[in-house]
């Protein structure tokens, strides 16, 4: 039975590590947000993505890379702690208070979603370990991450100017070893550019659209919207790694490359399906060698495996694992035999809500819900066209006789408000189906899989006491 570690051990940090505590190399993490596993490098044929495939080139490509929670605070927050949601405390999203803690106003610091949404466990995030070690710590773009006082950046930087923020913190850092986490928060996060109003880089007419949308002109402006700002996140890329080129210190830098989960659409950001969870990721150690690995890994491994590397003690429980044995192609090294995810109805002003729970593995993936008649959290950016210009819910629903597959999987997005049923339990193969149309929970041939998966689940429920959620019973 495959076993969630309840807790990482204080001596296997302690090993030797590749990086003498004076010379622990900088750390720059790109993030680019709502950016779901679309790159050259993952095989998405429709857009031109050259930085991002340079740097995939020269590291480590993790062609299946999950999120523990498709949406932004409650992903940074596993990130940064290296805990599912349900165990570190912070499940939805909170506010965006991109400053130091002792500048937060009153009424800041009074906010609803601030004082509600926030990281509860006691283990020290990301930022506060590496600022113990001695980095210079630095954000851009969004912390979009609650208390503050758990994130203790040196800088904290409102816009990006992708290499004007690197080279100022070198600056800063004063040959200290730093930390920069350099998000990227405009151009796959809706509203996307308008293509109505300026031009963009991608042909809607020739854009492949995910099954599960409908097929007008209308979704594949959308679309191809989308696209164009994943092509404007590959010139961030190549920017920031340009600067980092030039300031001679790409050879004692490790890079991280990641999105934070999928897109704003059905089936995507906040949602338990593929599409939200499966992200890109990029690993770069300095002298590392490149590859390209199919192993099952997950956001939670990023603080695990930055500990490992830069040999780090730490002695608070995690639920990832180190992906330093995948960086160094040891023999015996191997991901997650299986990826849990999750997504919460609880909100600010509702203590209940929609329960969702995800489990995949090589082959399938099982979607379990509870409290299916409580409210279910749907962001303003998968349903308004204002502010946010999300073409795909009007038109799916304009559309909805042409188009009732796609209409179903929208209304069971939003039942409240579109009088659809999600299922208690749903299965797919993901090899066969991976648009994900076909549930194959009552399929009597797909049993193994159903009964492997929630056999995991059960466990995995068990391990990381995951008390909102009521399991359902295998029909």
């Amino acid at each position: 039975m495959h076993r969630v570690p309840a807790l990482l051990v204080l001596s296997f940090f302690s090993a030797l590590s590749s990086f003498a505590a004076e010379q622990r190399p900088n750390i720059l993490f790109i993030l680019t947000e709502d950016q779901g596993a679309h790159m050259g490098a993952l095989g998405t044929t429709d857009v031109k993505t050259p930085h991002m495939d340079a740097l995939a080139a020269s590291g480590a490509l993790f062609r299946r890379a999950y999120v523990g929670y498709p949406v932004c605070s409650a992903s940074k927050a596993c990130i940064m702690t290296g805990l599912h949601s349900h165990t570190n405390g912070l499940v939805n999203n909170t506010n965006n208070y991109l400053k130091p803690a002792a500048k937060l106003t009153e009424a800041e610091k009074q906010a609803p979603p601030y004082l509600h949404t926030r990281i509860r466990s006691q283990g020290a995030t990301m930022v506060e370990v590496l600022a113990a070690q001695g980095y210079h710590t630095a954000v851009c773009g969004k912390l979009h991450v609650s208390p503050n006082e758990r994130f203790p950046y040196n800088d904290f930087i409102p816009k990006p100017g992708s290499k004007q923020a690197l080279t100022g913190v070198i600056a800063r850092a004063a040959g200290k070893p730093w930390f920069l986490l350099h998000n990227s928060t405009t151009y796959t996060h809706r509203p996307f550019v308008n293509s109505e109003k300026q031009p963009i880089t991608i042909d809607p007419a020739k854009v492949k659209l995910p099954a599960h949308l409908p097929d007008t002109p209308v979704a594949r402006r959308d679309w191809a919207e989308y696209l164009d700002g994943v092509q404007h996140n590959d010139q961030i890329v190549g920017e920031v790694m340009t600067a980092l080129r030039e300031s001679g210190q790409e050879a004692n830098t490790l890079v991280i490359f990641m999105g934070d989960h999928g897109p704003a659409y059905p089936h995507g950001k906040m949602t338990p399906f593929h599409l939200g969870l499966h992200i890109p990721l990029v690993i770069r150690l300095p002298g590392g060698k490149p590859l390209v690995s199919d192993a099952l890994v997950s956001e939670l491994d990023l603080l695990p495996t930055l500990l490992d590397v830069l040999g780090i003690p730490y002695d608070s429980p995690l639920h990832g694992i180190s992906l330093r044995p995948l960086l160094e192609s040891k023999p015996d090294a191997k991901g997650h035999d299986f990826i849990f995810s999750e997504v919460s109805g609880r909100s600010l002003n509702q203590q209940r809500g929609m329960e969702e729970r995800s489990v995949l593995d090589a082959t399938h993936q099982l979607i379990v819900r509870s409290h299916l008649d409580e409210p279910k959290v749907i962001n303003a950016d998968l349903r308004d066209m204002k502010p946010w210009i999300n073409r795909i819910y009007g038109e799916t629903v304009r559309v909805k006789a042409q188009f009732p597959e796609a209409f179903r999987i929208l209304q069971e997005m939003d039942p409240h408000a579109l009088g659809g049923k999600p299922p208690l339990i749903e299965l797919y193969d993901l090899q066969s189906d991976p648009d994900e149309l076909h549930n194959l929970a009552a399929d009597p041939a797909q049993r193994q899989h159903l009964e492997r998966l929630y056999a995991a689940l059960k466990q995995w429920h068990a391990d990381t006491q995951d008390n909102t959620m009521i399991l359902p019973p295998l029909p």
